[in-house]
């Protein structure tokens, strides 16, 4: 069986379900292979910051979600060795979102797929071979899957995450280890919370946390530390070593917030980042093939970017072949696919490189320890580099061009 299209996305994360959004809003129909059988939602939540926000915005979905989210302006970080508190203040950019925003990520995934049309999603969809086919002039991408279906595109963007096996087809050197790992999970208070809208971080040697308030009974709770500790995989011996070892030291309402984890959506993982050198200097489009996402820029959650980078990787994908679609009169021309993933990876390799170089230093500094400089490190990061992030998430990555033009250009020609 041949499946021919314009465009096929692998993956149906953040990334996928945003550039097959940000794909259809310029005229172009994709078909987003996913190897599970239905959504994925592990993380149980994330926070959305201005520049996703403007990304949603971009993307037609950001009124789904604000209705139902609130965005919250402050937050503490405790040092557990000394009990000191030092206040952050977060703003927004002027804009919907005038703070960073938690949202459940399965609301995320829902607000996004139901964007698209119902059979944008082909389900239990593993790929295990990719070609370029050569056709004279004409570069088509030859998808081979593991039940025998072969599909034909126009172009192929890798949304398969931090292991991406696109990744590996274009060249792109493995993500390394940080050294940390990470639990994550919601805990539910039935009666409500008796927490404010604000988040709460902990930082101790080799050890940081936080629990931010969800919804009135939900908050989201997450554990970093070093990955050579022991940690199960079993939801349940999980919490029970947050709660007896890696927090043990922790104030009694962070450890009172473990205790109501909800077990059905714990999860543990080692932290995963590419060297920035690798997405600025590597392959990270070869033709009509590309990358978006934690396929191009794994990174450590300490800047909260990932799926706000996401988002603008797909409105920026979309802008770009959207351009190359009106120019040639509403139509995908696979030659012109090269110039319209190189534009857009000019555009993204820097600013991902940033990100994940921040992120990255922002997580070695909070794991503060008994050492002055350290000390000294982690108050200026705080005290004075976090409140100027503000320039980085504000960050506009655009709107798409208008396709009516192209329309009416095709309409005319099949008169």
């Amino acid at each position: 069986m041949e499946i021919v299209g314009d465009g096929v996305i692998i993956g149906a994360g953040i990334a996928g379900l945003a550039t097959a959004v940000a794909l259809k809003r310029v005229g172009v129909q994709a078909l987003i292979l996913e190897k599970s059988d239905t959504l994925r939602s592990t993380g149980a939540a994330l926070t959305l910051f201005p520049n996703a926000w403007l990304a949603l915005d971009a993307l037609g979905v950001s009124d789904k979600l604000t209705s139902l989210y609130t965005p919250f302006s402050k937050g503490s970080i405790t040092d557990v060795a000394t009990g000191a508190v030092q206040e952050v203040l977060y703003t927004g950019n002027g804009g919907k979102a005038q703070g960073p925003i938690l949202v459940h990520r399965k609301a995320l995934l829902e607000a996004l797929a139901k964007e698209l049309p119902a059979d944008s999603i082909r389900f239990s969809s593993k790929f295990t071979a990719i070609e370029q086919q050569e056709l004279g002039d004409v570069s088509i991408v030859l998808l081979h899957l593991k039940d025998g279906t072969t599909t034909k595109s126009k172009v192929l963007v890798g949304c398969d995450g931090v292991n991406s096996a696109v990744a590996k087809w274009l060249g792109l050197s493995a993500p390394i280890h940080s050294g940390q790992a990470a639990v994550r999970g919601l805990a539910v208070f039935p009666q409500g919370l008796g927490f404010k809208k604000e988040v709460a971080q902990f930082v101790d040697v080799g050890k940081r946390a936080a629990f931010v308030p969800l919804t009135d009974k939900e908050l989201y709770w997450a554990l970093a530390c070093l990955e050579g500790e022991s940690m199960a995989r079993d939801p349940g011996l999980i919490q029970k070593e947050v709660i007896e070892n890696h927090a043990k030291d922790f104030p009694p309402e962070y450890l009172d917030v473990v205790r109501h984890a909800d077990l059905s959506n714990l999860t543990w993982a080692p932290l995963m980042f590419r060297h920035p050198w690798n997405v600025i200097f590597g392959n990270l489009s070869k033709g009509n093939i590309t990358l978006a996402g934690n396929a191009i820029h794994p990174m450590t959650p300490d800047l909260a970017q990932g799926g706000c980078s996401a988002l603008e990787d797909a409105v920026v994908l979309g802008r770009h072949i959207g351009n190359s679609f009106i120019k040639n009169g509403g139509l995908l021309v696979p030659e012109n696919m090269a110039p319209a993933t190189d534009g857009y990876v000019k555009e993204r390799k820097w600013r991902a490189a940033m990100l994940i170089t921040g992120s990255y230093l922002s997580g070695w500094v909070q794991q503060v320890g008994s050492k002055w400089w350290k000390k000294f490190l982690r108050d200026t990061l705080y005290g004075f580099v976090m409140p100027r992030l503000s320039n980085v998430v504000a960050y506009d990555c655009g709107t798409f061009p208008s396709v009516s033009a192209s329309s009416d250009q095709r309409h005319n020609r099949e008169i």
